[in-house]
Order: structure tokens, then C-alpha cells, then sequence
């Protein structure tokens, strides 16, 4: 079993700036890849990208010119940059994990709130 932990949401001004960070726990050496999403109450889910073990990344055309993912020291901690944040971005910001056997996102972290004021 994994388990995913996120943190570095918060409450930014428009047009800020916030990084978040994904941990992950357990059996973590049968992570392919990580990732993250992000929802609204009211509006569908949206997949914003991922890295895999090897270090490819890609992450959805809506907001890829101001979010970033990358990996830190550890293969098992992710970041997302969100640079130039607009009122439409406030959301629970989510980690996901796939997983050997599993070929989709089941191991899903509880999130991590970002608002954004004017």
C-alpha cells in the first residue's frame, strides 16, 4: 500500500506564487509515476500532469504555461510550481500515484487547499 501526503497549500494573492509537495510512504518502489489533480465543488475534476520514476514530465496545455512538476532528491517526493495564479485556480490541489499491478491513479493523497484572494 502507498500513501501520499501534500502540503504548501494556503491562501495567495492573485498573481502569486505557491509551491506544493507530495510525499510518498510505504511501498513506495512500486511507484511508476505520480501526479496531480485538481477540483472544484460544482466543475469536473482536471488531470494537471506527472512525472514518472525515469523523470519524463507532462502536464495539460490549460495550464502549462505556469505550472510546473518536478521531483526532488527523492524519487518519491513531487512538486508543483503554480506561478501567476488567477481566480479561476483556487481548487483542493491532489497527489496521485500509480502503481505495479495497477495501471491507473488509485492511490490518491486528501489534498491540499489553495484559495486565491484579490
Amino acid at each position: 500500500q502507498v500513501q501520499l501526503l501534500e502540503s504548501g497549500g494556503g491562501l495567495v494573492q492573485a498573481g502569486g506564487s505557491l509551491r506544493l509537495t507530495c510525499t510518498a510512504s510505504g511501498d513506495v518502489f512500486a511507484i511508476d509515476s505520480m501526479g496531480w489533480s485538481r477540483h472544484t465543488p460544482g466543475k469536473e475534476s482536471e488531470w494537471i500532469g506527472a512525472i514518472t520514476r525515469a523523470g519524463s514530465t507532462y502536464v495539460t496545455d490549460s495550464v502549462k504555461a505556469r505550472f510546473t512538476i518536478s521531483r526532488g532528491r527523492s524519487k518519491e517526493t513531487i512538486y508543483l510550481q503554480v506561478n501567476n495564479l488567477r481566480p479561476e485556480d483556487p481548487a483542493v490541489y491532489s497527489c496521485a500515484a500509480l502503481a505495479t499491478p495497477y495501471h491507473q491513479y488509485n492511490y490518491w493523497g486528501q489534498g491540499t487547499q489553495v484559495t486565491v484572494s484579490s
